[in-house]
């Protein structure tokens, strides 16, 4: 049986996700085993202005807000929904919330919270409608510091 007492779960509220949460409570033992809830804002939002239909610097700032804000109303309703399932089922929970590259940014925190197995989605089909972010596998397997985990598309 596969167990872990730090486990990274990298999640961000897909169908893969879901998936890799899923598999993350399989494993999971309630009393033993803490959650560390991966969560990743994509570095590419940092650009997202609408400059090819926005055409001044205020309503740019505007913009740029609302995104922002949408954003985090996204992140906050993702880690509390997983922080309640968490709960649920006796299982220690800490959220960390990162903009970045998501391999890079996995790798940190799997070193930063001492994880000893790393759980994610599986990558998003093609038919598949949604944002392409997609994770770095190569990096993030030879980076981390402990097994990774990918969870199966059923």
């Amino acid at each position: 049986m596969l167990t872990s007492s730090a486990l990274l779960l990298c999640h961000h509220g897909t169908e893969g996700a879901a998936l890799a949460e899923t598999l993350a409570y399989e494993i999971a033992v309630p009393g033993r085993t803490s959650i560390v809830h991966c969560l990743i804002v994509p570095e590419l939002w940092a650009g997202m202005q609408g400059d090819d239909w926005l055409n001044n610097a205020s309503t740019r700032d505007a913009f740029a807000h609302y995104v922002e804000q949408l954003l985090e109303k996204d992140a906050k309703r993702a880690l509390a929904a997983v922080e309640a399932r968490c709960a649920g089922r006796g299982l220690a929970y800490k959220a960390v919330v990162r903009f970045g590259d998501p391999a890079e940014c996995a790798v940190a925190i799997a070193a930063e919270e001492k994880t000893d197995l790393a759980v994610i989605g599986p990558p998003r089909p093609k038919d598949m409608l949604g944002l392409r972010s997609r994770m770095d596998l190569d990096r993030l397997a030879y980076g981390l510091n402990c097994p990774l985990l990918i969870a199966a598309r059923q």
